[in-house]
């Protein structure tokens, strides 16, 4: 009996054996941190999988972090450290059309919003006036790739005060493709800044008082607004 068309398109390539066989022994513990792999013709046999799978595995589990290669010597799990692996979402995360930038902003929303509450809770003294001096410049610019420069401090130095790398990596993520979409064009460019300006200072207010409930929701709002104007100026992406 023939098997569905579905049921056969979804069926574990090679590749896709390999993949899970060292996924599974890594998660596992078993090959832990900075453990070099087995020999590549011992692998094989134990995932019985072909050399050239198991090598498109590695090469794929290379560029996420999971793996390291060293020439000379083989091939070793890397740190895993949750900072390092969330970076490499970069290598998918900046491919996304503006469809899926929205729906990352509407996670975005909710972690910087996170994020922001707890910077405002620890925040140290003197990140305050640092943060005043990059709004005053970014209030008085018009050239757009400066704001997005200054726009992108700003939240960058509250995310790093927030005392999670983890999370400040994942929101750099988002964020970096997000710049790609520039919504500091085109003839609404000053109705749209204004209204980030304003968002960012009452961010800057909130924090300022130490209130984490006020400056997770202006974070919030802040970014809920950033959506609204991608979604009704639509940009083009830019090349970074």
């Amino acid at each position: 009996m023939t098997a569905p068309e579905h049921e056969t398109s979804v069926r574990p390539t090679a590749l896709d054996k390999a993949l899970d066989g060292l996924r599974g022994a890594i998660a596992s513990g078993e090959f832990g941190p900075g453990v070099r792999l087995p020999a590549e013709a011992e692998l094989c046999a134990r995932l019985g999988v072909s050399r050239s799978s198991l090598r498109e595995a590695v090469r794929m589990l290379s560029a996420l972090g999971v793996l390291v290669v060293r020439h000379g010597s083989g091939t070793y799990v890397g740190d895993l450290r949750a900072v390092d692996l969330i970076s490499s979402l970069r290598l998918t995360v900046g491919l996304l059309p503006l469809e899926g930038v929205l729906e990352v902003y509407e996670l975005r929303r909710v972690l910087e919003g996170h994020a922001i509450g707890q910077a405002a809770a620890r925040r140290p003294d003197e990140l305050m006036p640092e943060l005043d001096t990059i709004l005053t410049e970014l209030e008085q610019v018009e050239e757009p790739a400066r704001a997005s420069v200054l726009d992108n401090r700003f939240h960058a130095l509250i995310d790093e005060a927030a005392g999670n790398p983890t999370l400040t990596t994942l929101l750099d993520v988002f964020r970096q493709r997000g710049r790609r979409y520039p919504i500091f064009y085109g003839p609404d460019t000053v109705e749209v800044k204004r209204a980030s300006d304003r968002g960012h200072r009452a961010i800057y207010r909130a924090m300022l008082a130490k209130d984490p409930g006020a400056a997770q929701a202006a974070a919030a709002d802040h970014v809920a607004q950033t959506e609204q104007w991608l979604r009704l100026l639509q940009p083009s992406p830019q090349e970074p």
